[in-house]
Parts: structure tokens; sequence; C-alpha cells
């Protein structure tokens, strides 16, 4: 009993001196940042509070996974994408939701089996990035073209609130889930792009209810990390390239 109360505790230890060693201590600060800022931003103005607080810890912690190449970042993005498409209903941002609930989320599962099936080495919790040749640049950007015109009739139809912004930010999270299920490593840049649009969305809607300042706070502290996201997955470019050369 003695032995294995010692046994568990001391693995335990390694575990999460591991976990501690994953992270480097810029990352620490930022996510220990975000989920700061994101929680006293919640306390001070939201007032559906549980929530969106949840949802937010969750996409920062998604990012900072991503940003690693962490597959269990996608699985965390699946969950957001569940209470953030509730959220947006809740502000009749139908365009939000449904690109949530119908792009976003099932394609960050198909992200996450991508990830899972192409790591970059066996037994290591970082995926293979990806290089896209200019003929499916060109496929990408007509697909995401139709996608928009698409979804821009099936916004209006919902008499979405702030159509035009919640078209672009279709277009720009439709760009994002393409590059991310690819493993292409702009898929941080197109998320920092969707970013942008949401922080002027939910700026909109705080015109009228001040309580989503909160929300716009959490996406800008996703645009930050997003950005970082970019810098982490080109350095992790460069170093995958020089470890697969002879």
């Amino acid at each position: 009993m003695y032995l294995r109360c010692f046994f568990g505790k001391f693995t335990e230890d390694i575990m999460l001196r591991k976990l501690n060693n994953y992270f480097t201590t810029f990352e620490k600060i930022l996510w220990i940042g975000s989920l700061a800022l994101i929680t006293g931003s919640a306390v001070m103005f939201g007032k559906d509070g549980i929530l969106s607080v949840i949802a937010s810890l969750i996409g920062a912690t998604s990012l900072l996974l991503n940003a690693k190449g962490n597959p269990i970042g996608q699985a965390l993005g699946v969950i957001f994408s569940i209470l953030y498409a509730i959220i947006s209903f809740s502000f009749a941002y139908y365009g939000e939701m449904i690109t949530y609930l119908g792009l976003t989320g099932p394609m960050a599962l198909a992200a996450f089996i991508s990830w899972i099936r192409n790591p970059f080495a066996k037994g290591k919790a970082e995926v293979k990035v990806n290089h896209i040749h200019r003929g499916e640049v060109l496929f990408m950007f007509i697909l995401t073209a139709v996608v928009t015109v698409v979804f821009y009739f099936v916004l209006d139809f919902f008499n979405t609130a702030n159509l035009i912004p919640s078209t672009v930010s279709v277009t720009t999270s439709f760009l994002a889930v393409y590059l991310t299920f690819r493993r292409n490593r702009f898929f941080a840049v197109a998320y920092a792009a969707n970013d942008i649009v949401l922080i002027i969305l939910w700026s909109l809607a705080a015109l009228t209810d001040i309580s989503y300042i909160s929300v716009v706070v959490c996406f800008v502290i996703f645009f930050v990390n997003d950005i970082y996201g970019f810098v982490s997955w080109s350095a992790m470019r460069k170093r995958q390239a020089a470890e697969i050369q002879p």
C-alpha cells in the first residue's frame, strides 16, 4: 500500500514536471495572463458570466495547444464552438451560431482527426506542418467565395444582426478551418483576421449591451494568441524541416 502511494506520487511528480517543461516561460505567462484577463473582464462586465467565462477559458487554452501543434487543442475547439454558438444565439448573431455549429465545430473535429493521423514523429504530440501548392490555394479561395455567397443569403434570410460583418466572419472562419485541416501555418493568420472581425462585431453588440465587452476582450486575447500561433508554427516548420534533412 505504501509502495503504491509512493510510486503513484512519483509518477504524478514526473508528469507535472513534463507538463511544466512542455510550455516555455512566455507560453505560461501568455496562458495565465489570458485566463486572468478573461476572468477579470467577465466579472466586471459579463452578466451571463459562467457560460461566457467557461467558453473563453477553453478557447484560450485551445489556442495555446494549437500553437504547439497539439491535437488536443482541436478537441477543445469543438467544445468552444458549441458554447460560442449558444452565446451568439443570445444576441441574434445567427451567422456566428450557424458558422460555428455547421462549419467551425465540424471542421475542428476533422482537423483533430487529421492532426492525430499526421504526427511529426511517432508518439509525439506535435502535428507535421504541411505546405499547400498554388493549385490548392486557388481552389481554396474559389471554395471560400462560394461559401461566402451562400452564407450571405442564408444569414440574410434569418435577419442576422450586422449582416456584412457576420458574412465577412464566415469568410475568415472558413479560410481558417480549411488551413487548420490542411495543417498549414497560415491558419493562425486567418484566425487572427477572424478575431479582428469578431472584435468589431461584438463591439457593435456592446453598444447595445455593455456586458458584451467581456466577449470583445476575449477576442482581443484570442488575436494575441493567434499571432503567437503563427510565430510558433513558423519556427516549428523550420525545425521540422531541419530535423528531416539528413
